[in-house]
């Protein structure tokens, strides 16, 4: 990796509105880190979804705590996005039946 190359970097989410009101960030990383975050999230079948500006803004947000009501919007995007391809895999699965 040269001088001009950014470091990769990676947040993972967490929600379960059974147990809190808003999503909470689980990992959160860069270079390495975020390989590794990225290679889990592939081996669980979870959906990534690329979006540097709510990146940069997700990995000023530590570990283990809510997201900010600023952000709701914007991850709320992104959950509509992972149900999109949750329901897709479903219904691909389901016809192979």
């Amino acid at each position: 990796m040269n001088d001009t190359t950014p470091m990769k970097k990676a947040v993972a989410l967490q929600y379960d509105r059974e147990r809190a009101p808003a999503p909470r960030v689980v990992a959160s990383g860069q270079g390495e880190v975020a390989a590794r975050i990225l290679e889990t999230a592939r081996e669980a079948g979870l959906p990534i979804r690329e979006d540097p500006d709510l990146l940069e803004v997700l990995a000023r947000v530590p570990v283990g705590t809510e997201i900010p009501p600023e952000l709701y919007q914007a991850v709320a995007e992104i959950l509509a996005f992972v149900y999109r391809v949750n329901n897709r895999y479903k219904d691909k699965v389901g016809n192979e039946s």
